[in-house]
């Protein structure tokens, strides 16, 4: 069976070990995001990067099962966060980045009731939509979480290689067709509990019944488990993204000191 072992901090480049260092700025700004629940896994990054075994320079070494651990919290807090913002109260219904609209393939349908003047009812069923989503946010973090256990060690050096964005796109790669067939039976729950169909069956009978048209009946629980999904997926990468590129920003006294180091400012 083959063995892939991470290159040590120690004997790679100076570019790598500030990636590196880089790579558990995000993880540890993350950490400090998400309050007491992160509390135990703070302790665990403080171990990683505060640990007694150096490399060069004072930069602590870190072995091949720290690396991957601390990716994978690093990813399950982000997902874990991700989801605290989308299911929020207007998580999705007023974040213009991941707002569902009406759904395209009817916009004809739209247009023609807004026409005769069915504005207000249009309002309330996308407003429904996005609720939907919200609902369902609730229980997309435990299916990231899930998604994340199985990273290989090879998984984490093409992370740590990567660019800004390389652990979202590995979760989005790696997990999008099973968390989609996980998550639309939550959407379905949620499209019930806040009642899409009963702002939605008026307009599409409304509108079925205008001679000539083609009639519409789009699949709401794919659309919304869409958008969903989307929209998750653009909160963790906003995150990553803003962690890497400015990591003392939002960051504890530890990876402030890391990123102070002479050698890491080389």
């Amino acid at each position: 069976m083959a063995v892939y072992l991470l290159p040590s901090i120690k004997k790679t480049s100076m570019k790598y070990k500030i990636l590196a260092l880089a790579t558990f700025a995000f993880i540890g700004a993350l950490i400090y995001s998400c309050g007491t629940t992160g509390s135990s896994i703070m302790n665990s990054a403080n171990g990683i990067l505060g640990g007694t075994t150096t490399g060069g320079g004072g930069v602590p070494a870190l072995s091949n099962d720290e690396i991957i651990s601390g990716l994978k919290e690093a990813l399950s807090v982000g997902a874990n966060n991700a989801g605290g913002l989308a299911s929020k109260a207007d998580g999705f219904y007023k974040n213009p980045a991941i707002f569902i609209p009406w759904p395209p393939e009817a916009q004809k349908m739209k247009d023609k009731l807004s026409q005769l003047g069915f504005d207000g009812k249009i309002q309330e069923f996308e407003t429904s939509l996005n609720r939907a989503a919200e609902e369902a946010a609730k229980g997309a973090a435990p299916i990231f979480v899930d998604a994340v256990k199985s990273m290989s060690i090879g998984d984490g050096l093409a992370i740590l290689k990567g660019g800004d964005t390389a652990a979202t796109h590995y979760l989005r790669d790696k997990t999008t067709p099973a968390l989609k067939a996980k998550f639309q039976p939550v959407v379905k729950d949620a499209i019930s509990k806040v009642n899409v169909t009963k702002y939605w069956e008026p307009l599409v009978n409304k509108y079925n019944m205008i001679p000539g048209v083609t009639k519409q009946n789009p699949n709401l629980e794919a659309y919304v488990t869409d958008r969903g999904v989307h929209g998750m997926f653009k909160l963790v990468l906003d995150e990553e993204k803003k962690i890497r590129k400015d990591p003392i920003a939002r960051v504890s006294d530890i990876l402030k000191k890391v990123f102070g180091s002479k050698e890491a400012g080389n």
